[in-house]
């Protein structure tokens, strides 16, 4: 059975009216750097996922969980910018205490080929499943750190290539 193409219109319809102006220049900024978007319809709603670089790694995903809307950041990059992780409010760092450990790095399980993250956020060590670790709920507060975030990580791929 075909899927039926999905429109950054129709993406954007089943978000909440408040985030839609983020949502909007989220998108904006991201493929103004170079990313590639597509978006698929899934159990949950739509999943939006965005790729930069000549590889094409995810960067990004919208993506929604018990109709609440998440940003997925692959933080691929995130030994590049300790300070930043270091000022996230304490409701993001509890997200991502709360989050999966990397059963490859904490138990040597799960798949060779995963790359889990091990990075220190004040001090305190994380060991996380890429998959999850930083999922953040779309807030009020939280959508300026979001962006940042991404900002940050795509400046260091960009150095990385």
């Amino acid at each position: 059975m075909a899927t039926e193409k999905i429109t950054f219109e129709q993406f954007l319809g089943t978000v909440e009216q408040e985030y839609q102006p983020f949502v909007q220049g989220l998108h904006g900024y991201l493929l103004e750097n170079g990313c590639k978007v597509t978006f698929e319809e899934k159990k949950n709603g739509y999943l939006a996922s965005y790729k930069h670089g000549k590889k094409k790694r995810a960067l990004a995903n919208f993506v929604f969980r018990k109709a609440r809307m998440l940003v997925r950041i692959y933080g691929e990059y995130i030994s590049g910018y300790p300070d930043f992780l270091d000022a996230l409010p304490g409701g993001m760092v509890q997200g991502i205490a709360a989050s999966g450990d990397c059963k490859r790095l904490v138990a040597g399980g799960c798949s060779p080929k995963c790359t889990g993250y091990d990075f220190t956020i004040s001090g305190q060590r994380y060991q996380k499943c890429r998959y999850n670790c930083f999922e953040f709920l779309v807030t009020g507060e939280s959508g300026r750190y979001i962006k940042t975030f991404i900002e940050h990580e795509l400046r260091e791929r960009a150095a990385a290539q």
